[in-house]
């Protein structure tokens, strides 16, 4: 399965290495405003800049690269891999009756399920690690010296993403794990997952309507806020490893119980 499905995490990891060398290469140019810009944010109604992750401000590298790219841009790339690779890995595999073949080697459903999930999280590691070190070289080539960098924010900032990540993909692996339909697992994972980040888009516009981001896990997710020390990370990190581990093991486990149309 590493063979098979290697170059697709390889091609979502180097496009998010890309786009983080991307923003710290384009931060220079933004330093000599830096000024102007926090003074612009400030005008701004609060509800846009919790919106667009915009708190930290564009003061320090790391408040620049937690709003334009740990905010948004990332959040887009990593949660479509979430998606399309849990899908690959589960529905598409029963849908075009692959998995009658695995199954048919001497090992059992649950030994495939647990592969499959093991292959996902390698990826989504791979993921994380090339871009948190494409993020330590970016500064080291475009910035300065990398004592001088929050090494320390940096890493909480990117551990959240992957928790966060392992939470949506364990959404996306269980629904993948119960669809016979690759489009339909598609589909539901698809709105589930753009659903929830809606709502914590959405809530964040206005202090009248907050209350919809306790409806969804993406508001355990504040890149802004750990880098400027204002989010307390304890609860939030258990509550998505939580949501992972029982959303991966729900779906193992359903997957060995269920019919499958072999």
């Amino acid at each position: 399965m590493m063979k098979i499905h290697i170059k697709g995490m390889m091609n979502y990891a180097f496009g998010s290495a890309f786009y983080i060398l991307l923003m710290f290469w384009l931060f220079p140019s933004f330093a000599g405003n830096n000024a102007a810009l926090d003074e612009l944010i400030k005008s701004l109604p609060p509800g846009m800049t919790n919106a667009f992750n915009l708190g930290s401000g564009f003061g320090t590298v790391e408040g620049f690269i937690s709003g334009e790219y740990y905010g948004l841009l990332l959040v887009l790339i990593v949660s479509i891999f979430c998606i399309l690779f849990s899908t690959q890995l589960m529905a598409k595999l029963v849908d075009q009756g692959s998995m009658a073949y695995l199954l048919a080697t001497p090992t059992t459903r649950g030994k495939v399920a647990m592969t499959q999930a093991a292959v996902f999280v390698t990826g989504l590691l791979s993921i994380m690690a090339v871009t948190t070190l494409c993020g330590f070289a970016g500064y080291a080539l475009f910035i300065g010296q990398l004592s001088d960098f929050h090494g320390a924010a940096y890493l909480r900032m990117n551990l959240a993403a992957l928790l966060l990540f392992f939470a949506v993909g364990g959404i996306a692996f269980l629904v993948s794990s119960l669809a016979n339909d690759e489009k339909k697992a598609l589909g539901i994972s698809a709105v589930l997952t753009f659903g929830f980040f809606s709502l914590d888009f959405i809530g964040k516009l206005s202090e009248k309507i907050n209350w919809l981001r306790n409806l969804t896990y993406f508001s355990l997710y504040d890149p802004s806020g750990i880098i400027g020390g204002q989010t307390e990370t304890a609860l939030a990190w258990s509550v998505l490893i939580m949501i992972g581990l029982v959303t991966f093991a729900a779906g193992i486990a359903l997957f060995r119980k269920r019919d499958l149309p072999l």
